[in-house]
């Protein structure tokens, strides 16, 4: 239980731990954990889009594929060209006596391999919970996410992925509760 706990408390770090590359926004804050929790959604959506893929697989993916930061930090595309994390040292310490380590181990190796749909899909979902940051940000007053939106929606690599950020983008953040509205009490 000892190994269990330890690592509960580390994926509870995830909460404090600051994405990094708002800072170049200039706007907008997200912690690794509220990112890691959005592409989870995200990856649950998709698999009910795309019934052949494993569900689970896909999911579980998603969930841990930021594990590292708590151990490494989020470095932004900046600071990469610089600092190199060892994130598979970092998996394999933070998995290390686990009797399902090695299910977290390679769900990370193969979000980072990209060499199944369950991966590709994973990474999309990834980058639009990112997408979806932007474009709130944007809809609400912010330039700069203008700007990272053509970067991001470049790095998406499934069709799933790319219809789901044209619909993001053709739609405001607030439509969800806006249409609709009245002023009335509903009876």
């Amino acid at each position: 239980m000892k190994a269990i706990v330890d690592l509960l408390f580390e994926a509870k770090m995830l909460k404090e731990i600051p994405r990094a590359g708002y800072h170049f926004l200039g706007i907008g804050k997200e912690s690794v954990a509220e990112h890691c929790f959005a592409a989870t959604f995200l990856a649950y959506v998709m698999a009910r889009m795309e019934p052949e893929v494993d569900s689970l697989r896909l999911i579980t993916m998603c969930l841990v594929h930021d594990l590292a930061e708590a151990r490494t930090g989020d470095l932004n595309y900046v600071q990469k060209k610089y600092v190199i994390a060892d994130e598979a040292k970092a998996i394999a310490d933070a998995t290390a006596g686990l009797p399902f380590g090695s299910d977290i181990k390679a769900l990370v190796a193969e979000f980072n391999a990209q060499t199944t749909i369950e991966a590709k899909l994973a990474h999309d979902a990834d980058q639009i919970s990112f997408i979806l940051d932007l474009k709130a940000l944007s809809d609400t007053g912010g330039k700069t996410p203008e700007k990272w939106l053509p970067f991001v929606i470049d790095r998406l690599k499934t069709g799933l992925g790319k219809r789901l950020a044209e619909a993001i983008i053709n739609r405001s953040w607030d439509d969800w509760w806006i249409e609709g509205y009245t002023e009335t009490e509903e009876e």
